[in-house]
């Protein structure tokens, strides 16, 4: 009885009308209090100029840097429905990879309206097809084409620019997760970021070193020592965390790679690597530059 109190409580009294709101909320971007979760959904909302209504983000969604401003509702994996109900939303958009399984739960019974696009980020049409799907979402249609011609330009200069690179470097991708708190190599292929980072790493003129599909912890260094890459890429949070190179050469394994004795490793913002977005060509020839220089 208790909880039950508590829970209709939270509950913004926006959200305690019917269907009827419900179902508007879910088919319009137009005057809401948005909560979004999901790292390409909020680039591309910014992208389109269509922040004006978003009152809160996931830990994770850090780009662009005006982001930061924006309460957050916890890691995408590891969210609070108190957090989230706390800023009144009116909608929920979330890239289906939200958590935990009883949140959401919680959320779907309190009704709370909640979306997710169907296109996927996983490839340049897919991005593309996620722009316009956003832009007619959010009224802003001129604006999704602009940024998928952008997108296209972007693609062409970086596969121009990457032709002048003689070879194709091996290399390493770490990624702090932050879920679990650990830190995360990163396979070639295996769907999600994974994937998303091996085929970027590939666009800028490289190769995975890590064949094993998916993410896997760094607790063994056998394996970095067998791909043994001669670039190592670690997404923002942490090397930060970290502090420095030489901080990162002591975690499993690097100390023995080619990257760590040449001084190859190379701290990339994680919305460079690990999904597709309106600016992804010009992060590939950011990659490109830092793992053949």
């Amino acid at each position: 009885m208790r909880r039950r109190q508590f829970l209709t409580l939270a509950l913004p009294p926006v959200l305690e009308s019917c269907g009827r709101f419900k179902n508007r909320a879910a088919d319009t971007g137009a005057a809401q209090r948005i909560v979004c979760i999901g790292q390409a959904y909020n680039e591309i909302i910014y992208a389109l100029g269509a922040q004006a209504n978003l009152v809160g983000v996931d830990y994770s969604s850090t780009y662009p840097p005006e982001i930061k401003n924006l309460p957050t509702v916890g890691y995408h994996r590891a969210l609070s429905a108190e957090g989230i109900l706390s800023l009144h939303p009116t909608l929920i958009l979330h890239d289906n990879n939200i958590g935990p399984e009883n949140v959401v739960r919680q959320l779907d019974a309190l009704h709370v309206p909640m979306k997710t696009f169907t296109a996927k980020n996983d490839s340049v049409a897919g991005t593309e097809a996620l722009l316009r799907e956003m832009g007619a979402f959010f009224h802003r249609e001129q604006r999704a084409e602009e940024l998928c011609a952008r997108l296209e330009r972007g693609m062409e200069a970086a596969a121009e620019a990457v032709k002048k690179y003689p070879d194709s470097p091996r290399v390493a991708i770490i990624h702090f997760g932050r879920a679990s708190n650990v830190y995360l190599l990163v396979g070639n292929g295996g769907g999600g970021d994974a994937s998303t980072a091996g085929k970027m790493v590939e666009l800028a003129g490289g190769r995975p070193a890590i064949e094993q599909p998916g993410m896997q912890r760094m607790v063994s260094p056998e394996i970095l020592a067998r791909s043994n890459p001669q670039v190592i890429l670690m997404t923002e949070y942490g090397y930060d965390r970290l502090g420095s190179m030489e901080q990162a050469k002591t975690l499993p394994g690097v100390a023995e790679t080619e990257a760590a004795r040449r001084n190859r490793i190379y701290r990339v913002p994680e919305h460079d690597l690990m999904y597709f977005g309106p600016d992804t060509g010009e992060s590939i020839l950011r990659l490109a530059q830092l793992i053949h220089q």
